[in-house]
């Protein structure tokens, strides 16, 4: 494979809002240059690594990540918390404590069904495996094999995206939650999350208050 190819797959993959799979990486290249190109994915997954090696000399913020099976420049860890402290679009998109309990348990017990998840929770989750839907998290793989056939739910690509993680096998294990959960810059994160909630339902509230007193 030609040295040029390096930069043309670092552009695609830069400019891609979406994870992009090797496979379109080289479907782009022989669209353009023709079908007798001399590239295979192979070559992409090997650029991808020399293109990591050289961000990571360069002591680069971002590297190349392999997500839902395809490749995104991502800010690397150390940077991540002063990116996501601006994120305004995360913020909006974030997910309320019954919804991330409800996606958790259907993506460790996948496929699961609506009733097996309530059994868990011990709440109806209509609602929330709704939201789920709506926002392409989970998806529906079938029917079970019992009575009333109920519907399973598993989890998507999008999933996949939405949690930075290339396959299920990435989940990360129970001792590993326990270690997250009591780290200090989570507590803190979460701690300015939860007081952000606060802020926004206090507003809510007031702004509710003050159109009920103009239409008195």
């Amino acid at each position: 494979m030609d040295k040029i190819y390096n930069s043309v797959i670092e552009a695609l993959i830069f400019s891609s809002d979406d994870s992009l799979s090797p496979q379109d990486i080289v479907k782009a290249v022989k669209g353009i240059d023709g079908e007798d190109t001399d590239i295979t994915v192979a070559d992409v997954e090997q650029t991808v690594q020399l293109l990591n090696k050289k961000y990571e000399e360069s002591n680069n913020a971002f590297r190349i990540l392999k997500i839902a099976n395809g490749y995104l420049f991502a800010t690397t860890e150390e940077y991540a918390k002063y990116v996501g402290y601006l994120s305004s679009e995360r913020t909006r998109r974030r997910l309320s404590q019954a919804a991330l309990e409800t996606l958790s348990i259907i993506a460790y017990k996948q496929p699961i069904t609506k009733p097996e998840v309530e059994t868990i929770r011990g709440v109806n989750s209509d609602h929330i495996i709704n939201s789920l839907l709506e926002k392409n998290l989970i998806t529906i793989k079938g029917r079970a094999e019992t009575i009333g056939r109920p519907l399973l739910y598993g989890t998507t690509d999008e999933f996949l995206k939405y949690f930075g993680l290339n396959d299920l096998s990435d989940l990360p294990k129970p001792r590993e939650i326990e270690e997250i959960m009591n780290d200090e810059d989570f507590i803190e994160q979460k701690r300015k999350i939860l007081m952000n909630a606060l802020e926004e339902e206090a507003d809510n509230e007031e702004s509710k208050e003050n159109n009920a007193d103009e239409n008195q």
